[in-house]
C-alpha cells in the first residue's frame, strides 16, 4: 500500500473533484437509508389497520426528513390507501434523488480518474524520453510498454472505482449502522457480530492477492515482450523458417501467464462467498432474534423489515469489499512496477547550473577512459584528441576499436570513466544537455524511421522546416530522385522503422535528417555502408561543400578517396595508433596503408 502514496500529488491535484465526488456519494447514500424507514413506517402502518393497534414507537427513531414527509402525508391524504400511495411516491422520490447524486459521484470521481490516467501515462513516457541510452540497452521494450498501458489501466480501477466503491462502503455501512444502532442497538450488535471475520479473512488473503499479481503482471510483460520480438523480427523468423518455435516460445510464456492469472483469481474467488455467509448469517440472526424481540413486543415488525433491508443494502458493498481489496492490492502491485522506472535516476543528468554555450565546434579528449557498464568491455584507453571549429577529422578502424565510443561520449549518451569531454573549452558535463544536442547532428550507423512521413522524418531534428530545406537536404544526400519516385512524393508514408524502403533509402534518408539540421558539429558513423558506390560518390561530393564551415567527424571502416580530411586518426584497441594526413599515413606503411591497400585490393577485384 505504501506505493500507491505516489498518487497522493495527483488526488491533491484534482482535490475539488474528490471533494464534490465523496459529498455526492453521502449524499445518494443519505436518501438510499431513508427508504428502509418509510417502508418500515408502510408496514407498521398497514399492520395497524388490520388490527386496529398502533405499534409503540412509532416514527420515534426514524429520520427526521421522513417524520416531516410522513407527518405531512397524514394530513392531506384521508385515507389509509392515500396514506401509503403517498408514501410510494416518497420511496420514489428518493430513489430519484439517489440516483440523481449517483450519477454526479461518478461523473465527478470516475472522470477524475481518468485525468489521473492521463497525466500518469504522460508522466511515464516523459520519464521514459528522460532515461539515459544504457537504461534501453538493459530492459525490454515490452516491459516498458506493459507498464506504462497495462499497469497504468490497474491504478487507473484503483484512483476510479476503487476509491469511489470504498468510500460508498464506508458511507452507506456508516449511516446503516447508525440508523440500526438508532432503532434497536441490542439487534444491532447481534447482526454486525459477525463482520470482525470479514477483517479477518481481508487482511489474509490481501497479502496473498498483492503476491500473486506482481507474479501475474511481470509474466504478462514477458508475453508481451515475446510478442513484441516476434512482430518486429518477423521478416528474420520468417526467412529462417521459425514460426513454430516463436509460436512454442509464446505459448509456453502464455501458459505461464494463465496459470499465475488463474491462481489469482482462484483466491480472489474465496471474496464473495465468504462475504454471502456473512449477510446470510447477519440475515439470519435477525430473522431469529428479531422474531422473538417481536413476540416479546420489543420490537415492531416495521422496524425488523427495517433491519432486513439495511441488511440486503448492505450486500453488495459489502461483497464488493473483496473486489475493492483485490483492486487496491492489484493497483498497488503495479505502482511498485511503476515506481521502479519512475524513481530511476538517468546516469547522465542536467546540470544544475547548466551553461546554454553556442556552439562553435572545438572539440577536445583529455585521457578519456571508457568501459561499458554491465558488459565491462574497456572501450577508449587513455584517449586524447583535439579538433579545431572547421575541421573534418576521418576515424577510422577495425570492428570494436572504439569508433562508436568517441560518437557516444560526443553525444553524452554516456560520461567518461575518467577524463574528460570538452567542447570549446567547456566540459561537456556542464553543458545544458538539450541546446547542446540540438547544435549537433548524428547519423547512427544504426538508422531509425519514424513511422511518418518521409518530409516528416527528414525534418525530425526541428519540425520548423520548409519545403525547399527539406528537398535542398535530400538533394545533398542524393534521395531525392528518389523520393519523387514515389507516387505521394514526400508525403509518402514509410512503414514501421522505414521498412517499406531500401537500405540505402533509409541511410540516405537519414542523412537529409542530419543535414537539414544545418548544425555547428556533425558526427557520421559508419552511414555509407548500404549505398552503392556511384550514390556514395555522389553523397561525398555534396558533403564537401555542406561541411566546408562545419566541424566534423566522419566514423567509418573504410576510407574515402573524394572527401579531403584535415586529420585521419586510426583507432586500435581504444587508442590511436597512428592520426595524420592521408599522404602522410600512406609513408608510415603502418595500419591505415594496410586499410588502403586491402580496399583498393577489393575494388580491384569488384
Amino acid at each position: 500500500m505504501k506505493h500507491l502514496s505516489y498518487l497522493n500529488k495527483y488526488f491533491w491535484k484534482y482535490r475539488w473533484r474528490l471533494l464534490l465526488g465523496i459529498i455526492f456519494i453521502f449524499v445518494s447514500n443519505y436518501f438510499a437509508v431513508l427508504a428502509p424507514q418509510v417502508t418500515g413506517y408502510i408496514i407498521d402502518k398497514v399492520q395497524a389497520f388490520l388490527t386496529g393497534n398502533t405499534p409503540k414507537g412509532l416514527l420515534r427513531q426514524d429520520d427526521r426528513l421522513v417524520i416531516v414527509a410522513v407527518n405531512w402525508i397524514e394530513t392531506i391524504a384521508s385515507s389509509p390507501t392515500g396514506i401509503v400511495a403517498l408514501l410510494a411516491v416518497v420511496l420514489l422520490l428518493f430513489a430519484v434523488l439517489r440516483g440523481f447524486f449517483m450519477f454526479l459521484m461518478r461523473q465527478t470521481i470516475i472522470v477524475m480518474s481518468r485525468h489521473i490516467e492521463f497525466d500518469q501515462k504522460s508522466e511515464v513516457f516523459q520519464h521514459y524520453l528522460q532515461l539515459d541510452p544504457d537504461f534501453y540497452k538493459t530492459h525490454e521494450t515490452g516491459d516498458l510498454m506493459n507498464r506504462m498501458a497495462e499497469d497504468v489501466s490497474r491504478v487507473r480501477m484503483y484512483t476510479g472505482p476503487a476509491i469511489m466503491y470504498l468510500i460508498n462502503l464506508i458511507a452507506l455501512i456508516s449511516l446503516s449502522v447508525f440508523y440500526m444502532v438508532k432503532k434497536n442497538a441490542e439487534l444491532s450488535v447481534y447482526v454486525l457480530a459477525p463482520m470482525p471475520i470479514l477483517a479477518i479473512a481481508i487482511y489474509f488473503v490481501n497479502n496473498i492477492i498483492h503476491k500473486k499479481s506482481e507474479q501475474v503482471q511481470a509474466k504478462l510483460s514477458d508475453l508481451t515482450t515475446n510478442a513484441q520480438q516476434s512482430y518486429s523480427g518477423i521478416r528474420v523468423i520468417k526467412s529462417f523458417v521459425q514460426e513454430k518455435a516463436m509460436l512454442h516460445f509464446f505459448k509456453t510464456n502464455s501458459e505461464q501467464y494463465r496459470n499465475s492469472a488463474t491462481a489469482l483469481y482462484k483466491v480472489e474467488a474465496v471474496y464473495f462467498p465468504v462475504m454471502g455467509l456473512i449477510i446470510g448469517i447477519s440475515t439470519l440472526l435477525v430473522v431469529l432474534i428479531g422474531g422473538l424481540k417481536y413476540m416479546e413486543g420489543q420490537i415492531n415488525f416495521g422496524d425488523m423489515a427495517a433491519f432486513i433491508m439495511y441488511l440486503t443494502m448492505l450486500a453488495f458493498p459489502v461483497s464488493a469489499i473483496g473486489w475493492v481489496a483485490s483492486t487496491i492490492q492489484r493497483a498497488a502491485a503495479s505502482q511498485q512496477r511503476l515506481n521502479e522506472f519512475l524513481l530511476t535516476k538517468t546516469n547522465i543528468p542536467n546540470p544544475p547550473n547548466a551553461v546554454k554555450h553556442t556552439l562553435q565546434g572545438n572539440v577536445e579528449f583529455e585521457h578519456v577512459n571508457f568501459v561499458y557498464p554491465h558488459t565491462g568491455i574497456v572501450a577508449l584507453k587513455d584517449f586524447s584528441l583535439s579538433i579545431k571549429q572547421g575541421e573534418k577529422v576521418a576515424v577510422i578502424g577495425r570492428t570494436g576499436s572504439g569508433k562508436t565510443t568517441i560518437a557516444q561520449l560526443l553525444l553524452r549518451f554516456y560520461d567518461p570513466s575518467n577524463g574528460t569531454v570538452k567542447i570549446d573549452g567547456i566540459p561537456l558535463q556542464q553543458l545544458a544537455l538539450q541546446h547542446y544536442r540540438s547544435q549537433v547532428s548524428y547519423i547512427p550507423q544504426d538508422v531509425f524511421l519514424f513511422s511518418d512521413t518521409i518530409a516528416n522524418n527528414i525534418s525530425f531534428g526541428t519540425g520548423t522546416n520548409t519545403e525547399e530545406e527539406i528537398k535542398a537536404a535530400a538533394t545533398s544526400a542524393s534521395v531525392h530522385r528518389d523520393i519523387l519516385a514515389f507516387p505521394e512524393g514526400y508525403n509518402t508514408m514509410v512503414g514501421e522503422r522505414g521498412v517499406t524502403l531500401s537500405g540505402g533509402q533509409k541511410q540516405r534518408i537519414s542523412i537529409a535528417r542530419a543535414l537539414v539540421k544545418d548544425p555547428g558539429l556533425i558526427i557520421m558513423d559508419d552511414c555509407l555502408n548500404a549505398v552503392d558506390a556511384h550514390t556514395e560518390k555522389e553523397i561525398l561530393t555534396h558533403l564537401s561543400t555542406y561541411l566546408q564551415h562545419k566541424t566534423a567527424i566522419v566514423i567509418t571502416h573504410r576510407i574515402f578517396s573524394l572527401l579531403q580530411f584535415d586529420r585521419i586518426i586510426v583507432m586500435d584497441d581504444g587508442s590511436i595508433a597512428e592520426q595524420g594526413t592521408h599522404e602522410e599515413l600512406l609513408q608510415k606503411q603502418g595500419l591505415y596503408a594496410d586499410l588502403y591497400n586491402r580496399q583498393q585490393l577489393e575494388e580491384t577485384r569488384s
